[in-house]
């Protein structure tokens, strides 16, 4: 095979991975444009919804954030089936959000605390992908980060063994709380800056 410029392999990256991303991102809105289409349905939670939505603000995140690899001027096949990898793992938390049926649990809320071990297994694992990711892109791009950004990774594998563990709803709505809180700071902090 004929080696390709680096601005020739990024893009048919970007496209499976964009292609993987909308297929969750899909998967989430059509879950919330059922419960609108149908309200009497029982089984809708805030902290299903919560979770759903931050989700969703982090395949749209993960998406942005991808294009700082466009710099990359190193392509191989294990950096491609990583981002890929990546973008499977989002589209798995966010097919486990949203089941094709509830029928046979108390509603959403009951499937995704009796589902809760996958869902935080697969988040725990996102918080590792994320800092393998940022390596990948580089020192520059590193560089853009500050202490928050580096401890939360201890601090989201914490939470996500504490959610693992434990059925308690507070304690979830804490979770999902923290953890868009914490969206909603990296959106704030690099909003107007570019990759």
């Amino acid at each position: 095979m004929e080696p390709h410029a680096p601005a020739e392999i990024f893009p048919h990256i970007r496209i499976v991975m964009g292609t993987v991303v909308g297929l969750g991102i899909t998967r989430l809105l059509m879950t919330f444009a059922g419960m609108v289409q149908h309200p009497s349905r029982p089984g809708r939670s805030i902290l299903h919804l919560l979770w759903m939505g931050s989700i969703l603000l982090e395949l749209i995140l993960f998406w942005w954030w991808e294009f700082a690899l466009f710099q990359l001027s190193n392509w191989t096949f294990g950096i491609a089936f990583f981002i890929i990898f990546y973008s499977v793992v989002l589209f798995l938390m966010a097919a486990l959000l949203c089941p094709d049926n509830v029928t046979e649990y108390n509603g959403y809320e009951d499937f995704f605390l009796r589902r809760r071990p996958w869902f935080f297994g697969l988040l725990a694992t996102t918080f590792m992908l994320d800092t393998i990711d940022t390596i990948i892109k580089g020192g520059t791009h590193l560089a853009r980060f500050d202490l928050s950004y580096f401890m939360q990774v201890p601090v989201g594998l914490v939470l996500c063994i504490f959610a693992l563990r434990s059925t308690d709803r507070r304690l979830h709505m804490f979770i999902v709380i923290v953890h868009i809180i914490y969206q909603f700071y990296l959106i704030a902090r690099f909003f107007n800056t570019t990759q």
